[in-house]
């Protein structure tokens, strides 16, 4: 069943809860909900089925939540989003785990709410996390706000428009939360985290390179590199759901 609350700037956000046991708050992708990261690869069974609580939202601009056009709606404010979803949840520390935007957020939350956070991991993030290219944000929004997505040469902004372009999906918003400058944390800031973090990556995924140089910012960081999978195919990978379980039950 689908809850809302309202954020402290009127924006209703979606989130729903499965499960009984300790805590996993899940934080999707870009373009993505809650539904289509994580119920239907098959990870609210998974983990519910190893003794776990589910406590998943849309973020804003996604799925069932409020869809603002405003870039200043987004950016910081979606981290700030995910900690009323589990007050509203009555969670005061859960496991995080998000993958690739979601990932980032999962980051945000660690460094701005750390009490908030057991352990962490991140999906769908890798090296290319500490080289945040803005114009190549804002042009994927741009490709987003086109009229003819067959126009797109670039391959990467092509795939991005296809995918934010699945029937449901509002692409004003979701072009305005790609313009949002968004915090990227350093190394040193990163190293001051003193919990565990498990850092996932497709060993094809060119968008987030490999996994190891952002595990190793931590102090108790592990990468694990999911094979012959890219961005998109990682997501309900078995070697991904095994490497989360056991990280989940150390």
């Amino acid at each position: 069943m689908t809850n809302f609350i309202e954020a402290a700037d009127g924006v209703r956000i979606a989130w729903e809860h499965a499960g009984a046991g300790a805590p996993v708050v899940l934080v999707h992708g870009f373009a993505s909900d809650r539904g289509q990261n994580w119920r239907a690869p098959g990870w609210y069974a998974t983990l519910t089925g190893a003794g776990y609580e589910v406590i998943a939202l849309d973020c804003r601009g996604h799925g069932e939540s409020g869809k603002p056009h405003e870039p200043d709606a987004y950016g910081e404010r979606m981290v700030d989003d995910v900690v009323e979803v589990m007050d509203a949840a009555g969670i005061e520390r859960a496991h995080v785990m998000g993958y690739s935007m979601g990932g980032m957020l999962a980051i945000g939350l660690m460094m701005r709410y750390p009490a908030r956070v057991q352990s962490a991991v991140i999906a769908g993030v890798g090296e290319t996390y500490f080289r945040d290219a803005p114009k190549r944000r804002l042009a994927i929004a741009d490709a987003l706000a086109a009229p003819d997505p067959a126009a797109i040469a670039d391959p990467i902004q092509k795939q991005f428009r296809l995918f934010a372009g699945q029937a449901g999906k509002d692409l004003a918003a979701l072009a305005a939360c790609m313009r949002k400058s968004r915090t990227v944390y350093q190394p040193e800031q990163l190293s001051a985290w003193t919990g565990r973090v498990l850092v996932v990556c497709g060993e094809m995924d060119i968008l987030t390179g490999s996994p190891a140089p952002l595990a190793a910012a931590f102090g108790c960081g592990k990468a694990v590199v999911v094979p012959d999978r890219d961005h998109m195919s990682t997501v309900g990978d078995k070697v991904y759901k095994q490497a989360v379980l056991d990280f989940l039950a150390t």
